[in-house]
């Protein structure tokens, strides 16, 4: 199974930008990225290519913004790239593709069953369609998408786009590719995971997988796996997605640890909603730098709908009458 060409991969929100102690290095492509932020504004259907912000020495204010960051794959992407082109060629191929861009614009629009043809329509998609810059954006806000259909939408979607089966097989191949020594593969396969253990594909094996990548050297990795966390959304992706949130020493990774449990994947209301306490005692905890401690207060607000402001007192104080 090779590594399909992916401008997009992860687009889901962010917490703004990061302050001292960044691991972004200067000169390392940064991964894509879009975010919705948190006064969860549309994604503008992910049209906007997004440019990536980074200032040293001080915490941005979060912003609103919409797109996606190109990076650079392997040799073994390329090729898939140069395959990809060629099935483009064919007027069947083309048809495809117009329909399954079409079909996922009209769910991200809220059309009536648009996510039922969605699902009766995406297995004859597959190793027809190509992550297109179209197709990518529209997943992009799919995934964004208030409606968790959508969601689910985008993620059989995407795994149709990648040629991916849904099958036990399918997680061999990938948990092989998520141990790669080429790192843009290491990154899509753990995205790959999180989509296949979304739809019920091996999904305990593939948390497994995932919380084992947590603990690798590289923070970029662990990002990655929490990413593929979000996406799988049971309730046992919950406890270490709070243990990276508190205890990584990357912000990167605290940081879409937070956002993971807010807002960003496909952890449901109510299962996020569980979070709270522990969220709110990471709001008091002296131990957790000024970063940290505001994506709490910030996360606390996505998941209640609430507008405290950042203090601990309020938010026990709101707590204590639910």
């Amino acid at each position: 199974m090779g590594v399909p060409s992916d401008p997009r991969l992860q687009p889901t929100p962010d917490y703004g930008t990061l302050g001292p102690g960044s691991d972004l290095r200067s000169g390392q492509p940064v991964r894509p990225q879009a975010s919705r932020g948190f006064t969860v504004i549309a994604v503008l259907a992910g049209a906007l290519l997004a440019l990536p912000v980074l200032k040293v020495g001080s915490l941005q204010e979060c912003w609103d913004r919409a797109g996606q960051f190109l990076i650079t794959l392997s040799q073994q992407t390329r090729i898939t790239k140069s395959q990809s082109s060629a099935r483009r060629l064919s007027s069947q191929d083309q048809s495809m593709q117009r329909e399954a861009e079409a079909s996922l614009e009209a769910a991200i629009a809220k059309s009536p069953d648009a996510n039922e043809r969605i699902a009766a329509e995406v297995g004859s998609w597959r190793g027809h369609i190509s992550l297109t810059q179209n197709l990518s954006a529209r997943i992009t806000a799919a995934l964004n998408s208030s409606d968790y259909r959508v969601r689910e939408s985008a993620i059989d979607v995407d795994l149709a786009a990648y040629n991916v089966t849904r099958t036990p097989a399918s997680v061999n191949s990938v948990i092989q590719q998520a141990n790669s020594s080429n790192h843009s593969t290491r990154i899509w396969a753990l995205w790959t995971l999180g989509l296949l253990g979304n739809r019920g594909i091996e999904t305990d094996r593939v948390v497994e997988t995932l919380v084992a990548h947590l603990h690798d050297s590289d923070p970029d990795v662990r990002r990655w796996a929490i990413e593929g966390l979000a996406l799988v959304g049971t309730d046992v992706t919950i406890a270490p997605l709070l243990k990276a949130f508190h205890h990584d020493p990357s912000p990167m990774v605290r940081e879409r640890a937070a956002c993971s449990l807010a807002q960003s994947g496909m952890l449901r209301p109510e299962q996020r909603r569980t979070a709270i306490p522990t969220i709110l005692a990471y709001t008091e905890d002296s131990s957790l730098d000024y970063a940290t401690r505001a994506w709490a207060f910030h996360a606390l607000r996505d998941i209640t709908g609430e507008n405290l402001p950042d203090n601990s007192n309020a938010w026990r104080d709101w707590y204590s009458h639910q």
